[in-house]
């Protein structure tokens, strides 16, 4: 039979999150059940939340950002044991056949991968659920090892932050050398920053916000410019070899265009709706391309995971009860958090 998990969710757009109980299946041979221990807040939680994108399916349940101990697992499973400390992000299930499935992409399965929450599965037809409950059944091939070691407290938002900046950065291999600049300064930002200094690249922080120079140093940015003023922006001009473009809302591009020297690549991650145009120039001239990335397929993320652990590197978060997060919700309206909220699940427990 089914078992029960005790989490937070909302049953429509304009209502805000509150407890609610949801069914959760009994082990495939291949599952995973895992005792959630941090959810990452991402402002797609938000988004899903209040159907920003249209599409969601109440109740809904958010959170792709897990940690988590294994408490069962299947009879199939050989990867993973009882009392290991696991993670699971953005998917929960792919066709596991098709191409992109075969050569570690899940994330651009044929079929199309099952989210971790708001995503029909595959076998019952059943909306998925996410991680701001207590407990969650995934399939084994999607649950990530935490490296021993890491601060589990700490983990949860690289299952979305930080492979999402993680990504684009080995697809294009940034590394010793490379001139590299990263624009905006949030949850995605800070984390660019942090992986391209780590891989040994040059890293330039483009923020519209000064105050935000002292707070990019200390996260291992070299530089800092203001896009707002004429003159940095002029003087920069073909400085850069790889733009990480981790503004979340539409945005003009032209400006940052010319920043990219020859063949230079901007690669943008943060905004989902519609960009207005670019002047065609100013790819033509210098060899320039645009293009996006999306979160790494699962061998990718427990690379990513391996490089943290192996280098230290953590987002920079703010842990909070469960019970906070409607508030959490509306600071990060605001811009109000450096830069990721953490929820530490045992707070349900603490509360009941």
């Amino acid at each position: 039979m089914p078992t029960t998990a005790t989490g937070w969710g909302t049953e429509a757009a304009d209502q805000p999150l509150k407890p609610m109980t949801i069914e959760r299946r009994d082990l495939r041979p291949d599952d995973v059940a895992i005792k959630i221990t941090y959810s990452g807040i991402c402002h797609s939680d938000l988004h899903v939340c209040r159907n920003d994108w249209g599409g969601s399916r109440y109740p809904v349940v958010p959170g792709h950002e897990i940690v988590g101990t294994v408490t069962a697992v299947g009879d199939e499973v050989t990867r993973h044991r009882v009392g290991d400390t696991v993670a699971v992000g953005c998917m929960v299930d792919s066709c596991m056949e098709c191409d992109q499935c075969l050569e570690g992409w899940e994330v651009f399965c044929r079929k199309g991968c099952v989210q971790t929450y708001n995503s029909k599965d595959y076998h019952d037809g059943t909306v998925s659920k996410g991680g701001y409950t207590d407990h969650i059944v995934v399939r084994d091939h999607f649950v990530l090892k935490v490296p021993e070691g890491m601060d589990v407290s700490r983990v949860a938002p690289l299952l979305c932050a930080g492979i999402t900046t993680y990504s684009p950065l080995r697809q294009y291999d940034v590394g010793e050398g490379t001139r590299m600049a990263v624009v905006g300064l949030g949850g995605l930002g800070h984390m660019g920053v942090k992986l391209g200094a780590a891989m040994g690249a040059h890293v330039t922080v483009i923020t519209t916000t000064p105050g935000k120079g002292e707070d990019a140093r200390k996260l291992g940015a070299h530089d800092v410019i203001i896009s707002t003023d004429a003159e940095q922006m002029k003087a920069a001009a073909t400085r850069f070899d790889f733009i990480l473009n981790t503004v979340p809302v539409s945005h003009e591009i032209d400006g940052y265009l010319n920043l990219l020297g020859r063949s230079g690549r901007m690669i943008i991650v943060g905004a989902l709706t519609p960009m207005p145009g670019f002047v065609g120039v100013n790819l033509i001239l210098w060899n320039r391309a645009v293009g996006g990335s999306a979160i790494g397929g699962i061998p990718e993320t427990q690379e990513m995971l391996d490089f943290c652990a192996a280098k230290n590197i953590y987002p920079d978060v703010e842990t909070i009860r469960m019970d906070q997060v409607n508030e959490a919700y509306e600071r990060l309206l605001k811009n109000d958090v450096r830069y990721r909220f953490v929820i530490d699940m045992g707070s349900m427990e603490a509360a009941a």
